[in-house]
């Protein structure tokens, strides 16, 4: 069984994530894609983020509709920094017969020798690097990685708060649900 890792603040989920985790599910035969919600995002400490209830709220009604597609909460129940490493242990004491891609982009692969315990990563999964077209991918190497081609759409997180916070649309740029979410919270005002 082949199972897909994506992982991510998901603050919010938007039509980005759900378009490149399709094509990387069709391009890698991925059975099962696991969206992994950051509970403490080692990377972004920086910046405050929504909680972690409504994004794991989100992060369900973005995904729901495909069957491929589910929602793995343990970054968000488990105590500190969310680190991929100790999430690819204890997947592959789960399902040690799976042959794990770990989904991340093309920005992310060229600062995985930064990631805590990179080498043991690499070790536990394979890294499915999402290239978006004319991208140039630059990384560590190591040949365990998979080269994905995914559907470019310039739309992020970021994006979508600012213009939630400025009071524009979101329409088209989250799936309804998220929409309905983001306003029955109130968040990013």
């Amino acid at each position: 069984m082949k199972i897909g890792l994506f992982g991510g603040t998901f603050d919010p989920p938007h039509i980005g994530h759900l378009i490149v985790a399709q094509d990387a599910a069709e391009t890698l035969g991925i059975d099962r894609l696991l969206f992994i919600p950051a509970g403490m995002p080692p990377h972004k400490r920086d910046r405050i983020i929504s909680p972690v209830g409504v994004r794991l709220e989100m992060t369900r009604a973005a995904v729901s509709g495909d069957a491929r597609f589910a929602v793995d909460e343990r970054e968000t129940r488990r105590p500190g920094p969310s680190f991929t490493v100790d999430t690819l242990q204890e997947l592959r004491a789960e399902l040690p017969m799976a042959e794990l891609f770990l989904l991340i982009g093309a920005d992310q692969y060229a600062e995985l020798h930064t990631w805590h315990r990179a080498e043991e990563v690499r070790r536990l999964c394979r890294v499915a690097v999402l290239e978006r077209a004319g991208a140039a991918v630059s990384g560590s190497g190591g040949g365990a990685e998979e080269h994905v081609p995914v559907t470019r759409i310039d739309v992020s997180a970021s994006d979508i708060r600012a213009r939630v916070a400025a009071g524009r649309p979101i329409r088209f740029l989250v799936v309804p649900a998220v929409e309905e979410i983001i306003g029955s919270h109130g968040l990013y005002r």
